[in-house]
């Protein structure tokens, strides 16, 4: 399926929930028309997948739009970078038919993510699960890697090449007597020769070939990981990821001026789901719960980790629209519904409780339409809610699964 993108040269895709919204999807499909496909931020706790001529690809690293071979593929400076699993993704690629690497620039600026990192990310979790505290993280060291860049102790792309033996042997040393862990050094040197040998033409300034290429013309689709609500700064904070995940945290991450940016797709499913801890004013347990969560799949990608289930909250996707500038919706999974009977949907949030209106279900099959004018008048009806209370177009609705099930209005 090809979705002509009628968008600005510079174009960004940004989560409106708690992440899992399905925005590899539509990155897959609007890619075809883009140079470049760019992600800014976080790390492999990230988790986009595509389904491809029946074969699930699930992307952690790189952007969906690699299975695109025009597009060149780059990893900002916002991301934390763990090696093994960008050349195991390179690899499974590779399987698939797929060179990425003569396309593939990485920041020199990123950070690197050790296996040391997830350690502290474990240890540290469990610290605060005892005191009743837990965040829910995914435990892909994602946290601790941003506390040593904050901290100004983290190691860089830059050094890739560079001989970094005694600095990660006293680091293990340190981390020892601080964590309790034991870091193998030798191997995280091991790990770092592998991905040289592999990568290491792939490194430069990915801030300047950006420029130089919105200078040449080309058109750059930018890739946003996690969502709004898991920001460090706007999210359900303590709750959120430890980077930053609006259009705000892209533009920094990728070293783009904001007087660069375009349009803004916000994304967002038809229900809700989030992971880990933290408030969820529309999430529903027991059997409705575990119905959407069967129907949707909704198991993480990454960590297959059972995602709680509920259902939309507009306040959420008008807060996502504020910050991020969205310019429309892409609402994703609207077949999950076909089942329900009674759809509600959270139209507003009073005293700390969401306010629901109840939609009348359609009781019939949507997967795989491809035109708005052919769903039933019940799910028509609640797009048009959608539209109403956020003042925002859906431009793109998802029914399945399949790349080619998608309606593009």
């Amino acid at each position: 399926m090809h979705i002509p993108a009628c968008l600005s040269p510079v174009t960004a895709v940004i989560g409106a929930q708690w992440g899992d919204e399905g925005k590899g999807k539509l990155i897959d499909l609007l890619a075809e028309d883009f140079d470049v496909v760019a992600r800014a931020c976080g790390g492999a706790n990230a988790g986009h997948t595509i389904v491809v001529g029946g074969k699930k690809h699930v992307f952690r690293l790189l952007p969906s739009g690699s299975l695109h071979e025009h597009a060149e593929i780059v990893l900002g400076a916002g991301m934390v970078i763990h090696l093994p699993t960008l050349l195991e993704e390179i690899g499974l690629l590779r399987d698939a038919g797929i060179d990425i690497v003569p396309r593939l620039k990485i920041s020199h600026e990123a950070h690197i993510l050790f296996d040391f990192h997830k350690e502290i990310d474990g240890v540290l979790e469990e610290r605060k699960a005892k005191s009743g505290k837990g965040i829910g993280t995914t435990r892909r060291g994602i946290g601790p890697a941003y506390m040593d860049k904050a901290a100004r102790s983290g190691i860089r792309m830059e050094k890739l090449s560079d001989d970094l033996d005694m600095l990660l042997r006293e680091r293990a040393m340190e981390l020892g007597a601080q964590y309790g862990i034991t870091v193998d050094a030798g191997m995280e040197q091991k790990q770092l020769q592998d991905a040289v040998a592999m990568l290491g033409n792939c490194v430069i300034d990915a801030t300047t070939l950006l420029h130089d290429r919105i200078s040449a013309g080309k058109k750059i689709l930018i890739e946003g990981a996690q969502a709004t609500l898991l920001d460090i700064d706007h999210g359900t904070y303590p709750y959120v990821t430890s980077s930053s995940t609006t259009i705000a945290g892209a533009l920094q991450g990728l070293g783009i001026a904001p007087k660069h940016l375009g349009d803004v797709i916000g994304v967002a499913k038809a229900y809700c789901t989030r992971v880990g801890a933290g408030e969820f004013l529309t999430e529903v347990e027991g059997e409705t719960g575990d119905r959407l969560r069967e129907r949707g799949g909704e198991y993480g990608s990454v960590t297959k980790r059972p995602r709680r289930c509920g259902w939309l909250h507009l306040p959420d996707l008008n807060r996502s629209a504020m910050i991020n500038g969205c310019a429309c919706w892409n609402i994703t999974k609207l077949d999950v519904l076909d089942t329900e009977a009674v759809i509600p949907v959270g139209i507003e949030e009073k005293n700390g409780k969401a306010v629901m209106k109840e939609c009348t279900g359609w009781k019939t099959s949507t997967v795989g339409v491809t035109s708005f004018e052919k769903l039933p008048k019940e799910a028509q009806d609640l797009i048009a809610l959608i539209e109403k209370e956020t003042g925002l177009p859906v431009r793109y609705i998802g029914t399945g699964q399949k790349r080619e099930e998608m309606i593009a209005r």
